[in-house]
């Protein structure tokens, strides 16, 4: 290995006392692979078991936590028992190479699709039209009852018993991309006029729902992350102030890393007081030390993720798109063979990248940004 990206394959320990054998995180990649009832394929697990295999910590595509939360076609589900038995092969092949085991729980709220929920219902914080994953036509979502609210938090936790119970060291709440946490928090979405007006009341319900799952079912060794997004292009949105007050509540919590949702590490805040500040490294300061942050965002060098760790400043850096495009990239830094990585899409490739046939061809048609050969 050259020894400048040493820093990378530092071990880190969590606030509960987990070693992370290096600073790589897989990051929970939508790969629309699960089986349509959304127990674990065939396919997804050595997919799965390829980009865990280097990483520190590998955390699995979204699994929604109940069947009116399903948001993508093919997405793996943890809102059922008899999800248990495949997800134990999940996390199996996940933690096989020595990577600690993550599942990421979800609800799609307004985002859920509704050919894949129980008679089409969506819902949300507040009544809204849009469209979600993958649609050309714009779907309705209804606001949800106080009774339904305060369900989906016991649903939250009963998804983290599950994940208990397959074996998995942890989980990570999903509270990012627009999706039924995040619209709590929301103004643009969040428009009540009852207790759960308060924004930052269903997040914060929802991390003690599933940290008292931990203490009941599991050691002190289970993992909880969270995940957010820091700023909306919604107007009125979720903006930076609103962010680093979530931070510090979430902070106080006992939680073992927050994970920030960004398309680069390098963007930089939009608007209000703290304009054209880098996002992660404010979020950092807000953070103050109390847990680490993990970053994600056009990673495809190991230049990139070593500018993430040394001058952005997070302790832990998330790969998506580039671990998809080569799942041997963080093991090819460690063996000194980085002029091997490959950091754009071929369509021509005989491989296919190793992919799931269904991610491939959304690759393929150019669904997800990333740079391309055929380009």
């Amino acid at each position: 290995m050259n020894n400048k990206y040493k820093s990378l394959f530092e071990p880190l320990v969590l606030p509960n006392g987990v070693e992370l054998r290096n600073r790589f995180v897989l990051a929970p990649l939508t790969h629309i692979s699960s089986n349509d009832d959304g127990t674990i394929s065939d396919v997804e697990i050595p997919y799965i078991e390829k980009r865990s295999k280097d990483v520190g910590l590998a955390i699995n595509a979204a699994s929604n936590v109940n069947d009116v939360g399903k948001a993508f076609p093919g997405q793996p589900s943890v809102a059922h028992d008899s999800d248990i038995e495949g997800l134990k092969e999940l996390a199996k092949a996940m933690k096989k190479n020595g990577a600690k085991a993550i599942v990421q729980i979800h609800h799609g709220g307004a985002q859920a699709l509704p050919n894949l929920t129980p008679q089409g219902d969506v819902v949300a914080p507040s009544p809204i039209t849009l469209k979600s994953f993958g649609q050309q036509e714009p779907h309705e979502a209804r606001e949800m009852t106080s009774d339904e609210i305060e369900q989906t938090i016991k649903d939250f936790g009963e998804a983290t018993r599950r994940v208990i119970e397959a074996g998995f060291d942890g989980v990570e709440i999903h509270g990012a991309n627009h999706y039924l946490i995040h619209q709590f928090v929301s103004p643009y979405y969040n428009r009540r006029n009852d207790v759960w007006a308060d924004n930052l009341k269903f997040p914060m319900s929802v991390i003690e729902e599933v940290v008292k799952a931990k203490k009941e079912y599991a050691n002190d060794d289970f993992i909880v992350g969270y995940r957010l997004s820091p700023e909306e292009a919604e107007s009125p949105g979720i903006s930076m102030e609103i962010t680093e007050q979530l931070i510090n509540q979430i902070a106080n919590q006992p939680l073992d890393y927050i994970h920030i949702s960004l398309m680069d590490v390098n963007s930089e805040t939009r608007d209000g007081k703290y304009k054209g500040e880098n996002r992660l490294k404010l979020i950092h300061h807000w953070i103050n030390g109390r847990m680490p942050l993990i970053g994600i965002g056009s990673i495809f060098t190991p230049e990139d993720a070593l500018n993430a760790i040394d001058n952005v400043g997070v302790e832990l850096v998330a790969l998506g798109r580039e671990i998809l495009l080569d799942y041997d990239f963080v093991g090819k830094i460690k063996n000194g063979q980085e002029d091997e990585i490959i950091s754009e899409y071929d369509p021509n490739r005989e491989d296919r990248h190793e992919l799931p046939p269904n991610l491939w061809k959304q690759f393929d048609e150019g669904f997800y940004p990333l740079p391309r050969k055929d380009k």
